[in-house]
């Protein structure tokens, strides 16, 4: 007999008005980018240095474009070229998913790097606030994939395993979503705040940015043993996944950060004009 915990009557469309539709993956991406501009615009205020309050409310925009070109443009790359060659507009087609939680940090990396260097600040200086707040993007990003059904884990006979209405083949699996948003979610936030309290570790920049580079890679690289590789992909070289082999350039760079750092002199805030 098998057994399998039901999967829970989820709806993925949060908000329906008439043909317009809101889902719960797209709330995730803009509850993300919010709790990010407020709990950055928080620890920048009580550090007096650059960015400022003002440059995170200027880089959100920069923020947004590169989680989704980035994101788009690794999931068409690396995870499923062949659908886009044969459809090219399927490129614009967001709505029907298709994002690298890889090639979004990519994206924003790269939006980071100009941003900082535009406004005179090291990029790190900028990284380190950021890799404060991504936790719980992540966190929420996988409950949503939860709730959608979607990214399931390998079979398994676990008590808690479960089948997804999703699944074709209707057979028991891990939640790995949920495995997933406890270690790139909650276990990394935890990690990266309490770390943040250390003014010795805050004052070496660059290093939360390492550390969250590092955290995130081992976090996928576990998740990953318990996540059913993508159907387009199954497994590659040595039974890896895609996700695997993407987060260990991520590991190491987070590696080579931290030893190096820190990364730039801290740069003052402006003082405040009198009002």
């Amino acid at each position: 007999m098998i057994f399998a915990i039901p999967f829970p009557d989820l709806d993925p469309v949060a908000l329906a008005l008439g043909p317009i539709s809101i889902k719960w993956y797209g709330l995730a991406y803009a509850a993300g980018i919010a709790f990010a501009l407020w709990y950055c615009s928080r620890l920048a205020r009580s550090s007096g240095l650059r960015p400022t309050v003002d440059d995170l409310g200027d880089f959100v925009v920069w923020a947004a474009g590169g989680i989704l070109i980035g994101g788009r443009l690794f999931s068409i790359l690396f995870y499923d070229l062949g659908r886009y060659i044969d459809d090219p507009l399927e490129v614009f087609r967001v709505w029907h998913g298709g994002m690298s939680f890889h090639g979004g940090l990519t994206g924003v990396i790269v939006a980071i790097i100009i941003f900082s260097l535009r406004r005179g600040f090291s990029p790190f200086a900028l990284g380190d606030l950021v890799a404060c707040a991504a936790p719980v993007g992540l966190l929420l990003g996988r409950l949503a994939n939860f709730v959608n059904a979607e990214l399931w884990g390998r079979p398994s006979d676990v008590p808690w395993a479960m089948i997804f209405p999703t699944d074709n083949a209707q057979i028991p699996r891990h939640p790995s979503q949920l495995y997933q948003a406890g270690l790139e979610g909650v276990l990394l936030f935890i990690a990266i705040f309490l770390l943040a309290r250390n003014p010795a570790i805050r004052a070496r920049t660059g290093t939360l940015s390492g550390i969250f580079l590092i955290g995130y890679a081992l976090a996928r690289l576990v998740g990953e043993f318990f996540r059913q590789p993508d159907a387009q992909l199954g497994f590659l070289a040595f039974g890896t996944t895609m996700g695997q082999l993407l987060s260990i350039p991520m590991l190491i760079a987070g590696v080579v950060i931290v030893l190096r750092s820190p990364w730039g002199k801290p740069v003052p805030a402006p003082a405040e004009t009198p009002k």
